[in-house]
C-alpha cells in the first residue's frame, strides 16, 4: 500500500526584534508558495514562528510581555497566511505565542496549530516540557524565561486524524523542548499518530552546560530520530536558525523516517524548503514489528513514569 504526502519543512533564518508581523508573514507565504511549486500538500513552520524568540530577554512590564502575542488567529497580520493557504489548497503547522482569555484569566501559551489546505483549523496544541527559568538571570549572555512568559499546556498531547490529499492520515504535533521528551512520542504513538509536526528555536550555546555546546546537533537529531523509530512515525523537525538577535541558533531542520533514518535535511542557516515524499503506510514496519504496542508492552510495569515526577532512588 501507498499513502504518500509530500511535506515540506519550511525552515526559517533570523528574525529581528523589529521585524513586524506583516514582514515576517511575507517570508511565510513566499515559503508556502515554494512548497506549492514543487507538489506539497502540508507545509511546516518553525516554533515561534512569527517573531524574534523574544524569551531570551528580560521584561519587567507585563505589556511588554504582551506585545509578542497573537490575540486571535487568524488575526490581521496573519490572516494573509491563511488565505494564501486556502487559495494554493495547501495545509500548514505554525508555532506562535498564543494569549487567550479563559474563565475570565488572561493566560498565556507557547502555541501551535495545525490548519487545512481550505484554512480551516484542525487542531491545536500547547506547549507542555517548558524549559529555562523563570527570574531574571543577568550571568546569563541571553536569557530563557519561557516558565515566565508561558504557561504548561493544557491541552496533553492530542492527535488529529486529517486529509491533506486523497489519503487520510493521523497527525500530532509538539514544540521544541517537548522533542527532548520520550513520553511525548510515545503518548502520540499510543493514538496511532503517523506523523509528528515539531518547531523548534535552539541555541547552540548552552549556559548552564557549556561542555555540550558540541552536542547540540547531535542531541537534536538523536531525540527526533529516536521518537521516530520508536513509535513508528514520522517526524518533521523545523528550526529557527542562524544568528537571531547576538544568538546562535541551530538550524538542520530535518524530515525523519519511522525507521529512524534522517532523509532529508536542511544545508542553511536560512529561509530554506526542503521537501519529501512521506508514504505514511511504512509507519507499519514498525507499528506491527518491533514495536507492535499490543504484543509487546507491558504498562503494569511501567507505573514509576506516571506515579512521580522526579527520581526516587532505592533504599
Amino acid at each position: 500500500m501507498s499513502r504518500k504526502l509530500i511535506v515540506g519543512a519550511a525552515q526559517l533564518g533570523p528574525i529581528a526584534r523589529s521585524d513586524s508581523r506583516r514582514v515576517v508573514v511575507g517570508r511565510l507565504v513566499e515559503l508556502m508558495r515554494e512548497a506549492k511549486a514543487r507538489g506539497c500538500d502540508l507545509v511546516v513552520y518553525p516554533e515561534l514562528a512569527l517573531t524574534t524568540f523574544f524569551p531570551r530577554w528580560y521584561f519587567e512590564q507585563q505589556d511588554e510581555v504582551d506585545t509578542w502575542f497573537e490575540r486571535e488567529m487568524p488575526g490581521l497580520d496573519t490572516q494573509a497566511l491563511f488565505d494564501e493557504a486556502r487559495r494554493l489548497a495547501i495545509g500548514f503547522y505554525l508555532g506562535y505565542a498564543e494569549l487567550a482569555e479563559q474563565d475570565g484569566r488572561v493566560r498565556h501559551f507557547n502555541t501551535s496549530i495545525l490548519v487545512g489546505k481550505s484554512g480551516e483549523l484542525i487542531g491545536k496544541y500547547r506547549k507542555i516540557h517548558l524549559p529555562g527559568h523563570t527570574e531574571n538571570e543577568p550571568w546569563r549572555p541571553f536569557q530563557h524565561l519561557e516558565k515566565r512568559y508561558f504557561e504548561r499546556g493544557d491541552l496533553g498531547f492530542p492527535a488529529f486524524q486529517a486529509q491533506f490529499n486523497e489519503h487520510q492520515g493521523i497527525f500530532g504535533m509538539a514544540l521544541c523542548n517537548d522533542r527532548r521528551w520520550p513520553e511525548t512520542y510515545r503518548v502520540l504513538g499510543l493514538q496511532g499518530v503517523e506523523m509528528a509536526l515539531i518547531g523548534y528555536n535552539t541555541p547552540l550555546h548552552y549556559a548552564q552546560v557549556p561542555e555540550h555546546d558540541h552536542l547540540q546537533a547531535f542531541h537534536n537529531h538523536l531525540s527526533l530520530q529516536a521518537g521516530a523509530y520508536q513509535n513508528g512515525m514520522w517526524v518533521v523537525g523545523v528550526a529557527k536558525a542562524g544568528i537571531e538577535e547576538g544568538c546562535d541558533l541551530l538550524g538542520q531542520s530535518c524530515i525523519v523516517a519511522p525507521t529512524g533514518e534522517i532523509v532529508t535535511m536542511c544545508s542553511t542557516v536560512e529561509d530554506e524548503l526542503i521537501t519529501e515524499s512521506c508514504n505514511l503506510d511504512r509507519c507499519r514496519e514498525i507499528k506491527e514489528n518491533v514495536f507492535n504496542f499490543e504484543l509487546h508492552r507491558e504498562p503494569d510495569t511501567y507505573r514509576l513514569i506516571v506515579e512521580t515526577k522526579g527520581a526516587i532512588k532505592p533504599l
